[in-house]
């Protein structure tokens, strides 16, 4: 290792789809001479998308990390995924790193997704730089680019360099400012970067105005450049063509002599403890203080085994090294230590503060797990990443009979790699649910359990989860008798129900008088009314919010059973629901809906269509706004793909359960008629 701490750049490429990320990715790896030959995503010969999956589609589906070393520069690049279905494998890379590159397409311009990775990267203190791509390709509004990315985002986007020769070629703006640009004036671009830089900094303000630009030192220009970009006051914007490779050596120059090491970048964010007793932490990148890492990626290699990725904040990881998980009494040993180029693991010493490397078959290790080898850092924590929620649904069941537990294996270990992933398991519907963050996201992720794990399953959309309830009070009796020769059954059981307020559960009340019904048998009672509870009376869902007094009956000192106090407490339980104004109950939920302010009256109306209460609407910056809505789950079960269609792809949306309320009269009699309840053995 020829590097230090300082030497460090780490950078993560985000963006819109299409915009030529990975390309720019493979473009960069080769003029930074880690690869002899610059792959094609078309051939699906990049470092990057080394994925079967990825290849068949040509699109990044998870982030790939690969570095490069330049002289005393070692620099680590993660590629991300463009399309939103994957942002569970983009944002975690944001949180590793001190400078996001945003990548724009010259062609298509600035895409909601840009917007919204500019916005996650702020949030995270990033330094940050717009890459402006494909300059060179037919169609491409470079000064259009430039005003748009200025309005969009403010003043402090200021070219770093501009496309100069037709194209071919781009122009420094900052260290030699020289020559003609295609558009605008170098010397003019020059000064406002100047101007912006030197302002931040009354030091080296007060020295160029003394003295003017060239009696300012380099270091006085890269230490208040670095000030600029750490708080957010600079977003410098460079020119590439990564298929031509055209301001790629440039970038990379950037990379090496502007762009924040760990120690200038903006500090993580880790604290300690939860709650209102969480406190930050600050992590010093200082090799020889404990280890603190935190891993933010997690690959199921079905050749290495689980291969854990994690960015070192504190201390050096050497091989040998034990280490703690989180708050973990039981420590592990790194017996390797790896350094990733895609799919290909170099084995390493050690890793210092700034570094990305990985350990591979630790399965207690788990995702934005942190590693640290002193109980010092025990509840040290990253500040938690702010995922998007997964509302897609689908139920999933394996295709073939005894695959149960390899389903749950592989959704398990699908879980482990994506964070926007989630499985559920609904114990009253007895269905497995998995969600993803759109249709093609689940599909993509139940083609790679097929792949990998072996794994087929059938799906169907989630039930929803009804209830049921009374509207009046009401009461029931049933008498059960059997004689079959020799010992019968007897039982008989006067009950009254009573609705109770909403989400108020169930109550059980004895009010037998004389010793009608011997106490014995009240539990029996209670039992039989309680299947009821659990399956249903009118349309097979759990029946609520309703109190059941039992008060009178009989019973035989010979033929009283249990099973004929269950049987009579159930049946006298449904007749008395029957007369009690039952009710069906749907689940409703809060429902945010955020769009582009100009697809608002398309998403109301759409909404309204289904039942929902509009609450109001929030504006937001950047021309969006929030509607807030509640609305039956069942009129959003398969909302994302509406959404989509609706907003091309500009809308997203969040729910959180509310309350229960009862259905129209139309929906519970389709819910009646189609629940036919299994007859009874009695």
């Amino acid at each position: 290792m020829s590097y230090t701490t300082d030497g460090i750049r780490n950078v993560a490429l985000a963006g819109q789809a299409g915009a030529g990320k990975t390309t720019l990715f493979e473009a960069l790896l080769h003029a930074g001479g880690a690869i002899q030959t610059a792959g094609s995503v078309e051939r699906g010969t990049t470092v990057s998308d080394h994925d079967p999956m990825e290849k068949e589609r040509k699109h990044s589906i998870g982030s790939a990390i690969a570095s490069i070393d330049l002289d005393d520069v070692h620099l680590n690049l993660i590629d991300t995924p463009g399309f939103p279905e994957f942002r569970g494998a983009t944002l975690p890379a944001l949180a590793a790193v001190e400078t996001c590159a945003i990548v724009v397409d010259a062609v298509a311009g600035i895409a909601h997704s840009t917007r919204r990775l500019m916005e996650r990267a702020k949030q995270r203190n990033l330094c940050r730089v717009i890459v402006v791509n494909k300059i060179d390709h037919e169609g491409a509004d470079l000064a259009g680019v430039v005003e748009a990315l200025r309005d969009e985002f403010g003043g402090e986007c200021l070219p770093i360099n501009l496309p100069a020769r037709g194209r071919g070629a781009v122009v420094d703006c900052f260290f030699q400012p020289s020559g003609e640009a295609e558009f605008s004036s170098v010397a003019a671009a020059h000064q406002h970067i100047i101007d912006q830089v030197v302002e931040i900094n009354e030091t080296v303000m007060d020295h160029y105005l003394d003295v003017g630009e060239s009696g300012l030192s380099g270091q006085e220009l890269h230490d208040a450049f670095e000030q600029c970009l750490r708080e957010g006051h600079l977003v410098p914007i460079c020119f590439v063509s990564a298929r031509s490779g055209i301001g790629v050596k440039e970038f990379l120059q950037l990379a090496a002599k502007l762009l924040p090491n760990p120690k200038e970048g903006n500090p993580p964010l880790f604290e300690k403890g939860a709650g209102a007793s969480v406190q930050p932490i600050d992590a010093v990148p200082d090799p020889d203080r404990h280890v603190v890492a935190d891993v933010f990626k997690i690959v199921n290699d079905p050749f290495v085994g689980k291969l854990s990725v994690f960015r070192v904040y504190q201390g050096t990881v050497r091989r040998d090294t034990q280490l703690f998980i989180d708050d973990g009494k039981k420590p592990f040993k790194v017996g390797h230590l790896f350094r990733l180029k895609g799919k290909d693991h170099a084995e390493i010493e050690k890793a210092i503060p700034g570094d990305i490397a990985a350990v591979a078959k630790i399965e207690e290790i788990h995702f934005d797990a942190v590693l640290h080898d002193s109980h010092d850092e025990d509840q040290i924590h990253l500040k938690p990443l702010d995922f998007p929620l997964p509302m897609f649904g689908l139920a999933v069941a394996p295709a073939h009979k005894g695959q149960e537990q390899k389903l749950a294996s592989a959704l398990a270990r699908l879980g482990e790699e994506d964070p926007c992933f989630r499985v559920e398991h609904n114990k009253e519907l007895n269905e497995t649910i998995i969600r993803g963050l759109s249709d093609l996201h689940l599909k993509l992720m139940l083609e790679r359990m097929k792949e990998r794990y072996g794994v087929e399953v059938t799906t169907r959309p989630p039930r929803i989860a009804y209830r049921e309830t009374i509207a009046a009070m009401a009461e029931g009796h049933h008498r059960h008798k059997k004689q079959t020769g020799g010992a019968g059954q007897f039982g008989e059981v006067f009950l009254r129900v009573e609705p109770l307020p909403r989400g108020t559960g169930f109550e059980f009340a004895d009010e037998v008088k004389g010793g009608t019904i011997p106490n014995q048998f009240i539990p029996a009672v209670e039992k039989g009314v309680r299947q009821v509870l659990e399956h249903g009376a009118i349309a097979g869902y759990q029946l609520q919010d309703v109190r059941v007094i039992v008060y009178d009956g009989k019973y035989h000192p010979v033929d009283s059973k249990e099973v004929a106090f269950v049987s009579a407490g159930k049946k006298a339980f449904l007749d008395a629901i029957a007369k009690a104004r039952p009710q069906v109950l749907e689940p409703i939920v809060n429902l945010d809906v955020t769009v582009p302010d100009a697809h608002m009256g398309d998403v109301t109306g759409g909404l309204s269509s289904k039942r929902a209460r509009i609450n109001g609407t929030d504006s937001l910056r950047g021309g969006e706004i929030v509607i807030k809505a509640q609305v039956p789950l069942a009129e959003v079960a398969d909302y994302q793909t509406e959404l989509k269609a609706m907003t091309g792809g500009q809308g997203r949306y969040a729910i959180e359960f509310s309350h229960y309320e009862p259905v129209p009269p139309q929906v519970q009699k389709q819910l009646t008629e189609a629940w036919k309840p299994k007859a009874d053995d009695d």
